[in-house]
């Protein structure tokens, strides 16, 4: 296996809670949305009608402040797991 799909399946540092799995699988799926409604836009735009935008938008934005959050709770997550074993700053 490549070295960079190993590191996609593998947290950083902290050892991955269920919690910080679930959300990361989530952000992965938000992401992956909104990929597939950008990359189908016209089909989507034929079944929903005037609602696709709105679809493409509110996907933007969950998965940007999902990113922000998962980010942040991972981040403390790695930080207290260094500070546990002595790395911290």
């Amino acid at each position: 296996m490549p070295l960079w799909l190993d590191l996609l399946r593998a947290p950083m540092a902290a050892p991955e809670t269920r919690a910080l799995r679930r959300m990361r699988l989530l952000w992965q799926a938000l992401c992956l949305s909104l990929a597939l409604v950008t990359a189908f836009f016209a089909q989507v735009h034929v079944i929903l009608g005037r609602a696709a935008p709105c679809l493409a938008l509110a996907l933007l934005v969950a998965a940007g402040l999902y990113t922000w959050l998962y980010l942040h709770r991972k981040n403390a997550a790695d930080n207290a797991f260094l500070e546990r074993m002595g790395e911290g700053r």
